[in-house]
């Protein structure tokens, strides 16, 4: 994963040089490319997921989650509304993996829950962009997604006490982020980095009411951290 970002970093500074951002009197690249009205691309990233747990008691004892990275994957479709904004749908695949630590117990096998998630997503977007200035254009974005938990076990008849951990299918939320657009020779070239924020409580409770696993969680949701490289 290191090896990756090391060659994501190198590719960034790479296309930054192509498109000449800091020369005197820099050849602008891809003139046409914002006036279409629409823009189709693709994008490779990473990701890195929490949770954010809201408990019914405090009891001092909080659940302890390890993340880890993973990686994301999907398309583009951009609808062009005005010279600064723009209307991103990015549908796409997402895999990541947190590790829970329950407290309270004295087995690691019953304290550890590890949960999988591969979720297909569905972001609807606004894009508010600068003025470019030579072949660079700074933005903000934002928006709601819906999404798809693969993962979520939601259906299962085990839960926790069967060292299965359950979460619903469903999951909606927002995401907010920022990014630099770089026009090279050939394409644009898009490093963001987005913040995204679970609205809705991802947690199916186990059958027991009082579960030393889930009886006192209140609400858990999903936050996390996307690095995001496009092409278009």
């Amino acid at each position: 994963m290191k090896r990756l970002l090391v060659v994501c970093m190198l590719l960034v500074f790479h296309q930054v040089s192509q498109a000449q951002i800091f020369g005197k009197d820099p050849i602008l690249n891809l003139q046409n490319e914002d006036k279409q009205f629409l823009n189709w691309g693709y994008y490779l990233g990473f990701n890195q997921y929490d949770f954010q747990f809201e408990y019914e008691n405090d009891i001092g004892q909080d659940v302890l989650v390890n993340t880890t990275f993973g990686f994301n994957v999907g398309l583009i479709g951009e609808m062009r509304i005005m010279e600064f904004l723009d209307l991103r749908f990015e549908p796409g695949l997402l895999y990541t993996q947190r590790d829970l630590g329950f407290p309270g117990f004295t087995s690691e096998q019953e304290a550890i829950r590890e949960v999988r998630s591969t979720y297909i997503r569905f972001p609807l977007l606004l894009k508010v962009s600068t003025r470019r200035y030579n072949n660079v254009k700074p933005f903000l974005i934002g928006g709601g997604y819906v999404a798809i938990n693969l993962g979520a076990n939601e259906d299962s008849l085990e839960d926790n006490s069967s060292g299965q951990f359950r979460m619903v299918q469903n999951v909606y939320g927002y995401e907010l982020g920022f990014g630099i657009d770089i026009y090279t020779e050939y394409f644009k070239f898009t490093p963001s980095i987005r913040g995204v924020f679970a609205l809705n409580d991802e947690l199916v409770r186990d059958e027991d009411p009082n579960s030393p696993w889930t009886g006192n969680i209140a609400a858990m949701r999903t936050r996390g951290i996307f690095i995001n490289f496009t092409f278009e």
